[in-house]
C-alpha cells in the first residue's frame, strides 16, 4: 500500500502591494511596500452515494479525520443512493470553489456527468470504492473486488468441504463493486463441482432488503449450507432471517466489508466470517492521497487496498479505524 504524505499542507497567495509615492517632507502614515502572505485552506468536496450504511458513515468519518489532521476544510453530501441527487450534490459542492473532489458514486454509469461537470470547471476528482465508467479522475483507489469474491468463495469451499448448497446475495449490480464480487465469488464456485447454487438474487447492498430475500429462498429452500452475502449490512439482514427461521446452525454465512456489528456478530458465533476493507482507512487515505496531489506529488492512477478474511480466529486483532 502506498504510503501517503501525513502533513499540514497549505497554498500559499502572494500578493504585491505597491507603495504610493511620498514628497520628502511628507508626514502622512507610510504605507507598507512590503509582500504580505495570505494562507488559503484547502477545500475538498466528499460527495457520497449514501450515509445510511455504516460502511460509507465509517468512510466519511475516516476523510473527515484525514482532513482534520491536514486543517482541510471538507465538504460531505449524502446522495441517498439516487444518482440524480449526486449529480445535483456535485454541482453544489462545486460552488464552493473547491481544490480537490472525492466522489464515491452511486452508480459507475450514472456518475459519469456529474465528474465531466468537474472537468469543465478544472476540478480534480478521486473515485473511491466504486469506479466509473467514464470522465477523467486523477486516481481511482479502492479494493479489488474481484478478490473479495475469491476469498469468499475459497472460505466456503474450506468450511464446506466443497459440497452444499450455495445461496449468493448480490448488491448493486450497476455498480463494479456489486459486479466483480459476484464475479470473483462464481470463480470460485463454478469449479467447484459438490456445489450447487439455488439461488443468486440482488438485495441492493440493503440490510431490509436481503432480510425479505432471505425470507423467500429460505421458504423455497429446505436445504441450505452456505450464503455469501456481498456486503455486511446484506450478511445482517440474511441473518435476521435466517436467525427467525431457526436454521441459524445449518447455515454458513459470511459477509464483506468488517463493519462493526458484523464484528460482533462473528464473535457472537452468528455470522461466520466477514472480508475486512476498512472504510475508515479509504477515506482517510483518499484524503491524503489528495493532498499528495495538490502539493504537486506523484500519485498512483488505481490504488488498491488489502483485504483480509476475518473469522472467530482473528476478529479480535483487525483495526478497522482509528479514534
Amino acid at each position: 500500500m502506498k504510503k501517503f504524505l501525513v502533513g499540514i499542507l497549505a497554498l500559499t497567495l502572494i500578493l504585491s502591494m505597491v507603495g504610493c509615492g511620498q514628497k520628502p517632507n511628507d508626514t502622512s502614515k507610510e504605507k507598507d511596500s512590503s509582500k504580505d502572505t495570505e494562507t488559503k485552506q484547502i477545500k475538498i468536496g466528499l460527495s457520497m452515494n449514501t450515509l445510511n450504511n455504516p460502511f460509507f458513515v465509517d468512510v466519511s468519518n475516516g476523510a473527515k479525520k484525514g482532513a482534520k489532521d491536514n486543517d482541510v476544510e471538507l465538504f460531505v453530501t449524502d446522495a441517498q443512493n439516487q444518482p440524480s441527487k449526486q449529480q445535483t450534490d456535485v454541482e453544489n459542492l462545486l460552488q464552493k470553489d473547491l481544490d480537490l473532489l472525492i466522489i464515491d458514486p452511486c452508480d459507475s454509469d450514472a456518475i459519469v456527468a456529474a465528474i465531466e461537470t468537474a472537468n469543465e470547471k478544472e476540478v480534480p476528482v478521486i473515485t473511491i470504492d466504486r469506479a466509473a465508467k467514464g470522465g477523467e479522475v486523477i486516481a481511482h483507489m479502492g479494493f479489488d473486488a474481484v478478490h473479495s469474491g475469491n476469498i469468499a468463495g475459497e472460505f466456503l469451499v474450506d468450511v464446506l468441504k466443497g459440497k452444499g448448497k450455495i445461496v449468493e446475495i448480490m448488491g448493486i449490480m450497476g455498480t463494479n463493486v456489486a459486479q466483480d464480487r459476484s464475479k470473483g465469488f462464481n470463480e470460485i464456485v463454478d469449479k467447484t463441482e459438490g456445489f450447487e447454487v439455488v439461488a443468486t438474487q440482488s438485495a441492493n447492498f440493503d440490510r431490509a432488503e436481503a432480510m425479505k430475500v432471505m425470507e423467500n429462498i429460505l421458504q423455497a429452500n429446505a436445504e441450505i449450507d452456505g450464503v455469501y452475502a456481498a456486503n455486511d449490512e446484506m450478511a445482517l439482514g440474511a441473518l435476521e432471517a435466517i436467525e427467525a427461521s431457526g436454521r441459524l446452525d445449518e447455515i454458513v454465512l459470511i459477509g464483506c466489508d468488517a463493519i462493526d456489528p458484523s464484528l460482533e456478530a462473528i464473535r457472537a458465533d452468528k455470522i461466520e466470517a466477514t472480508i475486512a476493507e476498512p472504510p475508515f482507512f479509504l477515506g482517510k487515505n483518499a484524503v491524503l492521497m489528495g493532498l499528495d496531489y495538490l502539493n504537486g506529488e506523484e500519485i498512483d492512477e488505481n490504488i488498491i487496498l488489502d483485504s483480509t478474511l476475518v473469522t472467530k480466529e482473528n476478529v479480535d486483532t483487525i483495526v478497522t479505524k482509528e479514534e
